[in-house]
């Protein structure tokens, strides 16, 4: 019979063990490496690495996680729950083309931008801060568009969409343009 001390001991252990592969593997599906594995993420990849979140004079570069997956471990988990279903479609062969992630790509961006606006562009501030920026050094339009958005409670991704991606956001405008002509 195995005494209580050790038995408290090997649960701690076997704990820690099972929280450190699960951390470890939340943390590997982050990399940019299993980011760009599938090959409907080889569009966005082109696309990623011709941004200023990729290249720029001061090197520091953003990878997929930091713009799409939270750093709280709960809103990651949920985060990590969502993107399964990008899993379930790569199965079902719903978007194993150009073509098809073309077809859904306003639809997906869509989610996205959805998600970044109810948490306040978090993953965004991790980085960019209101009060870190320099508006006096910024250009007389980028001033008074960042001093409007203060004011107004606009978040990032109110007009910062496309930033790191193909300007998506403009085949929206378009597609509110064609259903009005329709109605």
């Amino acid at each position: 019979m195995i005494k209580p001390a050790r038995l408290t001991l090997l649960s701690l252990g076997a704990g820690v063990l099972l929280w450190n592969g699960f951390n470890l593997s939340l943390e590997a599906t982050n990399t940019q490496q299993f980011c760009t594995s599938c090959h409907q993420m080889n569009i966005v990849t082109a696309e990623y690495q011709q941004s200023l979140h990729y290249q720029n004079r001061s090197g520091v570069r953003a990878s997929c996680a930091d713009c799409h997956v939270p750093k709280p471990l709960l809103p990651k988990l949920i985060r990590k729950l969502e993107a399964s279903n990008d899993l379930y479609h790569t199965i079902l062969g719903t978007i194993n083309s150009e073509q098809q992630f073309e077809a859904r790509r306003l639809l997906l961006a869509e989610r996205v931008w959805k998600r970044m606006k109810a948490n306040d562009s978090t993953n965004c501030r991790d980085c960019h801060q209101h009060n870190a920026m320099q508006l006096e050094q910024q250009k007389t339009r980028a001033r008074a568009q960042h001093l409007a958005a203060i004011e107004n409670n606009e978040t990032c991704i109110d007009c910062h969409k496309g930033i790191a991606h193909k300007p998506i956001h403009k085949l929206q405008k378009q597609q509110a343009v064609d259903d009005e002509f329709i109605l």
